[in-house]
């Protein structure tokens, strides 16, 4: 019977990180079938973990793929699990897991919309988040007026947070107002813009274009990695990634699943990807994003496919 490091297996299902779930061990907060446990325990399928009155059940050892969902985040609802003030929550209408949880890969404030990812695998979770990662984020920017070509030289070259960890900066901005994805006709006042980062700081995007004197009325992610939403997923709905899909994401932040693994996702599947339109290829005529090493630059002559609020439905 195959075995795992208790850290990795505990991560896996979503409990914490890795270097968190250590910390709790030298603590002595972790139970392994009744038992105190240290470092470098090793864990089987049917082993219970008992961790803060919780009790978890190691489920099959790297027999599966892990599961990832996109959901199409509306405005208005929160990415914590609970909300002292009874707002909506991504995790709300999610699928049910049995002895495991969904993990969000970062999160979006309650103003913003758009592409967020979820995980039964909280060590795939992780390593998605990390800086060291690399991964691409993508927006759909609405900004009060028209940036001037200072403005905009500004962003890519750097701007000054007040947050203590250096400047920030977009990989790429393209203006996509006037494209046949913008939402009714251009306005004289209101410009979209389409912009790539690669880290996930606290309202980054919108502290980035108010350090410039703009300010964002609008704020849609459409693009994480490798994975791109599109205007067929809808507000609200959770959309399954393919095993090809999971696996060039994995790869893209440094992990490789063994070639021999099947997919982690129930035969009666109801959260599903709607072909491979909803994944990495947006259809025919769409190149396939590689993360880091494509920018925003190189996909200009698809922007008119990409994904926008509608202004006249959500205001």
């Amino acid at each position: 019977m195959s075995k795992e490091r208790i850290q990795k297996a505990l991560a896996r299902q979503g409990l914490g990180s890795r270097r968190q779930i250590e910390s709790w061990i030298k603590e002595g907060l972790v139970q392994l079938n009744g038992e105190v446990i240290g470092l470098g325990q090793q864990v089987e399928t049917g082993d219970i973990i008992m961790y803060s009155g919780r009790k978890i059940i190691i489920r099959d050892i790297q027999q599966t793929l892990p599961r990832v969902l996109m959901y199409h985040k509306p405005e208005g609802e929160v990415c914590t699990r609970s909300d002292p003030e009874g707002r909506p929550t991504i995790f709300d209408h999610a699928p049910g897991l049995k002895h495991s949880r969904w993990v969000a890969v970062g999160r979006l404030d309650i103003n913003t919309s758009g592409l967020i990812l979820l995980t039964d695998d909280g060590d795939l979770a992780n390593k998605l988040m990390h800086p060291s990662s690399q991964l691409q984020r993508e927006y759909a920017v609405r900004i009060m007026g028209k940036a001037s070509p200072e403005q905009l030289k500004k962003l890519t070259n750097g701007v000054q947070l007040d947050d203590g960890k250096g400047k920030a900066r977009f990989e790429d901005i393209v203006e996509t107002t006037g494209s046949d994805s913008s939402p009714g006709a251009p306005s004289s006042f209101n410009r979209w813009y389409h912009v790539v980062l690669m880290e996930g700081r606290n309202r980054e995007v919108r502290r980035m274009w108010e350090a410039v004197d703009l300010k964002v009325s609008r704020l849609m992610r459409v693009r994480y990695g490798s994975v791109l939403m599109t205007k067929s997923n809808r507000p609200g709905k959770f959309y399954e990634l393919e095993p090809k899909d999971i696996r060039e994401l994995a790869e893209l932040a440094g992990i490789e699943y063994d070639s021999s693994l099947k997919s982690g996702v129930p035969v009666k599947k109801v959260f599903r990807m709607q072909g491979r339109k909803q994944t990495t290829r947006g259809g025919n005529d769409r190149p396939r994003s590689k993360g880091p090493k494509k920018t925003l630059s190189s996909r200009k002559k698809i922007s008119s496919n990409r994904q926008k609020p509608n202004n006249d439905k959500r205001r």
